[in-house]
């Protein structure tokens, strides 16, 4: 049995075109893994076999792979994901990271902290993941490895440290000079595989020697041997320091920066060695937290190999061969094939028919899969993202994902009437595979919406209804996902009576509804029950019935954002009241008491960043305000001008077409949902209208 002190489980992570899927397949390329490097330009990579993202040069999907890497005659097992750098498919990234133990931040030498970047810097954050950052794209016309690291300090939450200096940069960039082992590595051959070790050039020898001490001051500051030996003027050794950017980096103290050209095959073979160096391994993490699925009560369990087994369900895919997979982290234990598991969201047990090591879109059967393994499972029918997978006997539920809400949506109908049936079980298995895609039949027109991230989401889902099921669509305006908000406090009494000739149906309840604390969504319900007047079964249903209420808002029919009950008196009839009237009361009494209070209109904000030449920054500027935008900041990036802005989503479609349009092509931008926020009266007026 492998020790799983020897694996890393890795992410890949970056804005787009930050070169992290060309990183990716040189690190495939010298672990041995593959024998022939691809480029995104030709469509060959290993990682992004989708024809969609041959076709259009960027990873769509997250893809897992699993590879060996040997440093001082240890193996290790590298289990790697290479995540997609297009906001629009965030989702990806988050649901990998929630499941790795560690993730390279990839960097563009000469565009420095992107949009996305900050973004996947952020979900990094949530999972406490331990992080090493390499400045890529050091070839590139503009490169300036030291700004970019002083970019990030300067914009992310971080403490960047560099443990290498380029040895040039743009077209003169040969190497790195190793600040820990003071030494050069310099480059040989078309290939990259093999590179000579000199001593450092004496044009770099000053600088050198400043930011080595720099690294010794961080880690000083962070790690008591290193301060002891520091100050006191003692040597340090290589190994100390080693050893201490390891500690710092899984305790989320430093981020060691590397930097590298990969397209040009100089400078991966070190970020390997730094990969297993300074990053955790599963046993790293000691213990893992969860809940027990019957009663919420805390759950601690060791990550070793004797542990009952635990795993989290990040991803469930469909192979056209294998059938349905779900791709899992397991985290305790060992899941044998053919063994049993609970879900711990439907509380079933169901067999484990087949166990296979993920190789991008191959598969590899094996017989087990032990703790900080990553790999998919075969045979399980009822399961989706962020389920639970452990031992019957010792069931538990870990901490599940969160996902952004789908705020663009377009009307499909399916061009065939013939094509109904399989549009339906098409997207019924799209739903399945993809968190962030949400349906919905609009109650007031009875047209189907295809909800999802951004425009680009849904080209590419709708083209693969096309291409992957067969079934062609039409597709209407964009739909906006708009929210209802109340905003002031009501106090109503319902009594939901109906007699049907034998016994009866009773329920009553007196409740407060108003407004929730600024930042929360979804209900906040309280009981202030007192003397057992409303039972507590029935108390529950009341809390349903407002949960499904809430879904439908009384001013345009859009889900109410937050609000929040305080349920504090009603009767019950001895013999009539049932669990299902208390929840019809709810319901009917939702409807009644909102048009009370003052319902608004909510629609979804952007953050739109913006890169364009400064001959085109008026003309930008003045097309944001056209669309109700608000201007935040501009600024000079890698010498073109950066403008971040907040747009209402319903100003935006088309956007970037239009924007590339302005600038001859030469501007690019990016939308994030940020918020929601008031919609102004000719919105709403306009939404009323349809």
């Amino acid at each position: 049995m492998k020790r799983h002190t020897h694996i890393r489980n890795i992410g890949i992570m970056a804005h787009v075109d930050a070169g992290k899927t060309t990183v990716t397949e040189r690190m495939l390329y010298y672990t041995g893994m593959i024998h022939k490097m691809g480029n995104i330009d030709d469509g060959n990579t290993m990682m992004d076999t989708d024809p969609q993202e041959s076709k259009r040069g960027i990873t769509i999907s997250s893809a897992a792979i699993t590879t060996f890497w040997s440093v001082d005659s240890i193996r290790y097992q590298v289990n790697l994901i290479d995540t997609p750098g297009h906001v629009d498919f965030t989702a990806e990234v988050e649901r990998s990271l929630r499941v790795l133990d560690g993730a390279v931040a990839v960097f563009c030498a000469r565009s420095g902290v992107q949009p996305q970047s900050e973004t996947v810097w952020r979900q990094a954050d949530k999972y406490n993941v331990p992080r090493i950052i390499l400045v890529n794209k050091m070839d590139r016309q503009g490169a300036d490895f030291l700004r970019v690291v002083q970019e990030i300090e300067t914009r992310l939450p971080a403490l960047p440290v560099p443990v290498q200096l380029p040895l040039g940069a743009e077209d003169s960039f040969s190497g790195v000079i190793d600040l820990i082992a003071l030494k050069t590595l310099v480059w040989n051959g078309d290939d990259g595989k093999s590179y000579s070790v000199t001593a450092i050039p004496a044009a770099y020898v000053a600088e050198v020697m400043h930011w080595r001490k720099n690294l010794l001051e961080q880690l000083s500051l962070v790690d008591d041997a290193i301060f002891a030996k520091y100050t006191a003027g003692a040597e340090v050794s290589e190994v100390e320091i080693r050893q201490a950017l390891r500690r710092a980096t899984i305790g989320l103290q430093l981020v060691p920066v590397l930097c590298a050209a990969a397209y040009r095959n100089r400078g991966v073979q070190p970020l390997l060695d730094a990969i297993v160096s300074y990053l955790p391994a599963p046993a790293d993490k000691g213990i893992v937290h969860g809940v027990a699925p019957d009663s919420d009560d805390q759950v601690i369990r060791e990550t070793t190999l004797d542990a009952p087994v635990a795993g989290l369900v990040f991803k469930v895919v469909t192979d056209d061969y294998v059938g349905r997979l779900a791709m899992v982290r397991i985290y305790t234990g060992v899941l044998q094939s053919g063994s049993y598991v609970v879900n711990s969201r439907t509380g079933k047990q169901t067999r484990v028919s087949r166990l296979l090591r993920v190789l991008s879109d191959r598969f590899e059967p094996v017989e087990s899969l032990d703790a900080g393994d990553i790999g998919a499972l075969v045979g399980l029918k009822d399961v989706k993202t962020g389920d639970s997978l452990s031992h019957a006997l010792h069931p538990i539920q870990l901490e599940r994902m969160d996902f952004p809400v789908p705020v663009f949506g377009y009307a499909i109908e399916a061009k065939v009437s013939k094509d109904v049936g399989k549009l339906s079980e098409a997207l019924a298995r799209l739903l399945d595979e993809d968190p962030t895609l949400a349906l919905e039949v609009d109650p007031q027109s009875g047209q189907t919406i295809l909800r999802g991230m951004g425009e680009l989401h849904l080209e590419v889902v709708l083209e693969k209804l096309a291409a992957t099921y067969g079934v062609e669509v039409n597709k209407g305006e964009p739909q906006i996902a708009y929210r209802e908000v109340l905003t002031h406090a009501v106090i109503h009494r319902e009594v939901f009576k109906r007699q049907n000739g034998g016994s009866g149906n009773f329920a009553e309840i007196q409740f407060e509804l108003s407004p929730a604390a600024d930042g929360a969504t979804g209900l906040e319900f309280v009981s202030d029950i007192k003397g057992g007047v409303v039972p507590k079964e029935f108390v529950a249903s009341v809390r349903k019935g407002f949960e499904e209420a809430m879904k439908n808002g009384v001013l345009a029919g859009y889900p109410v954002e937050s609000m929040r009950v305080r349920l504090f008196d009603g009767r019950i009839h001895e013999k009539d009241s049932h669990a299902l009237d208390f929840e019809m009361a709810a319901s009917i009494g939702f409807k009644e008491a909102a048009r009370q209070a003052r319902p608004k209109l909510l629609e979804p904000i952007m953050l739109v960043d913006i890169l364009t030449p400064e001959e085109f920054t008026g003309a930008t500027t003045g097309d944001l305000n056209r669309r109700r935008g608000v201007i935040l900041e501009i600024g000079t990036k890698a010498g073109t001008q950066w403008i971040r802005a907040e747009v209402p989503l319903a100003s935006l479609f088309g956007y970037v077409t239009a924007l590339r349009t302005l600038s001859s092509g030469r501007a690019s931008a990016s939308l994030t949902f940020s918020r929601y926020q008031l919609a102004p009266e000719n919105v709403l007026d306009r939404v009323l209208r349809g």
